[in-house]
């Protein structure tokens, strides 16, 4: 599909993310604004102040932005509030360097001149300083929107929207049209954000210091008025996007069930699953949180509250939640999972759905046939002439290579962490010769990939279940019955299909939920 089909078959979801995305980067370029300003006059009285907040704010600018991200996910939670606040604290520098800048070049004579006739401090910052410090001023707060709107599609790594989702759900799904959906709606917003805000410049700059306007009087009244209505369209437009988002928080979803997903297709569908049936069976409003982040991110946003409800697997709660070595008896694993998720985070698990969705190695039909591998103790003989691309996750887990090395006796040449979709474009281009997959995953039947046998049952079972806050079952217990009807409709193999609608067909999650539903008639 091309990148003008996506637009048309998906228009509703661009304009909605976009919307999200102008939202969010007016708030933070906003409260920049709002603390930016008033500290870079300060820092121009207070001389002392300027080296410790200039630096504070350079080295806050120098921090990678996910890192910055990762630390304040544990502090805010997920959604709106860290992604704004992260984007707030790299739009700080330029307002207040650009502010501060101006207010020292002003002639120290002029401002001389005003005490000498009796202005004020605060009568010379209102009619002298500021007015004068404002071209420069517009320069830092055109630098930090646009570097804003680029910066806000982090927020779709935790759920927040906007159309760094289309981004990165295009990367993990080897979708380009996705992609360039979500990247060149976000270059037109930064440029013109950037237009508008000249216009804004241009209003606010003093006649006297743009040279030759005084001359065509009469066409710069035009132009003028022209920029006004611009500006006053902009303002019309972003209260409606305000005014509908309020309206929708506060008297449209009441009554809501917040339900978060991974990043990846699979996690995306069972999302959808979970929100089409929930609000077709109920009268809830489902607040989703889909490609809110990894296995930990949504983990503390459970326990925190900051989402309801979300599916894992029993694999991964037992090792990487709950720290237990790896256990291969499916029963078992749900058994501890439940009890201890139960007991220590008041969080439960519902009925596990019917399809395991393990760890594997798989390779290239030509590699497989190269080196004669059907399992992974094959693989363990040629490895140390091999280069593996594994997701980072993987990369990290006991459960993951560090647990399979030591399990199978064998380490590879080299070993490259790399997340999504881009490990099976790496493969396909030769970069590597092993990736980790899963035995659901649709861009397996894509690159047709030869799946190795896990022939000493090292991977834990990962039957995929949902995680429910013990206090909303027990506010909205018909819930467990409503997803148990999921329980025996999903196999691997129909799973698998499901994924691959998605990572091949470029299926939007979403419909492939629904037309899934109604075949089932669960809808």
């Amino acid at each position: 599909m091309d990148i003008f089909s996506y637009l048309v078959t998906n228009t509703n979801q661009v304009l909605g993310l976009l919307l999200d995305h102008i939202r969010l980067t007016v708030i933070a370029v906003g409260l920049a604004i709002l603390v930016g300003v008033p500290l870079g006059i300060l820092i121009s009285y207070i001389k002392s102040l300027s080296r410790p907040i200039l630096g504070i704010t350079n080295l806050i600018q120098a921090i990678p932005s996910m890192a910055l991200l990762g630390f304040a996910i544990p502090l805010l939670g997920i959604g709106t509030v860290p992604a704004v606040v992260v984007v707030f604290l790299y739009s700080l520098l330029p307002i207040i360097k650009n502010t501060y800048i101006g207010i020292l070049q002003i002639n120290p004579q002029l401002i001389e001149a005003a005490r000498g006739i009796g202005m004020t401090r605060f009568n010379i910052l209102y009619k002298i300083q500021i007015p004068l410090t404002l071209p420069i001023l517009m320069a830092g707060v055109r630098i930090s929107s646009v570097t804003a709107v680029g910066l806000m599609t982090i927020a779709a790594f935790i759920g927040a929207g906007g159309l760094g989702f289309l981004v990165f759900s295009g990367i993990s799904s080897v979708n380009t049209a996705m992609i360039l959906a979500g990247a060149i709606p976000a270059c037109i917003l930064a440029l013109t954000v950037d237009w508008i805000l000249s216009l804004v410049e241009d209003l606010v700059t003093p006649m006297s210091l743009r040279p030759g306007v005084l001359k065509n009087k009469k066409k710069e009244k035009q132009q003028r008025r022209i920029k006004k209505l611009i500006i006053a369209g902009t303002f019309c437009v972003l209260l409606g996007v305000f005014g509908g988002n309020i309206y929708q928080t506060y008297y449209q979803t009441s009554n809501i069930i917040r339900i978060g997903s991974k990043q990846f297709s699979e996690q995306l569908v069972l999302g959808n699953l979970l929100k089409e049936l929930i609000e077709a069976k109920t009268d809830l409003k489902v607040e989703s949180h889909f490609g809110a982040g990894g296995t930990q991110v949504l983990f503390s946003a459970l326990k925190n509250g900051d989402i309801d409800m979300y599916v894992d697997y029993t694999g991964t709660i037992l090792v990487d939640i709950l720290k237990h070595s790896p256990e291969t008896n499916e029963k078992q694993v749900y058994k501890i999972c439940s009890n201890e998720m139960k007991n220590k985070h008041n969080i439960l698990l519902l009925s596990p759905l019917n399809f395991n969705n393990t760890y594997a190695l798989a390779v290239s039909q030509q590699t497989a046939a190269q080196y004669h591998l059907s399992t992974i103790s094959d693989l363990a003989n040629v490895a140390p002439f091999l280069q593996a691309g594994t997701t980072l996750e993987f990369l990290n887990r006991q459960d993951g290579l560090p647990g399979l090395e030591q399990a199978y006796n064998f380490s590879f040449a080299n070993v490259t962490g790399i997340d999504g979709s881009n490990r099976y474009i790496a493969l396909e281009n030769g970069n590597v010769s092993v990736v980790d997959a899963f035995t659901t995953d649709g861009l397996l039947k894509k690159f047709n990939l030869h799946i190795l046998e896990d022939d000493k049952h090292f991977f834990p079972p990962y039957y995929a279940v949902p995680l429910i806050r013990s206090d909303i079952l027990k506010k909205h217990p018909e819930l467990r019955g409503i997803i148990a009807s999921l329980d025996t409709k999903l196999t691997n193999t129909t799973m698998q299909e499901l994924n691959y609608q998605v990572d091949e067909l470029h299926q939007d999650p979403a419909d492939v939920a629904h037309q899934f539903l109604v075949k089932e008639g669960l809808i």
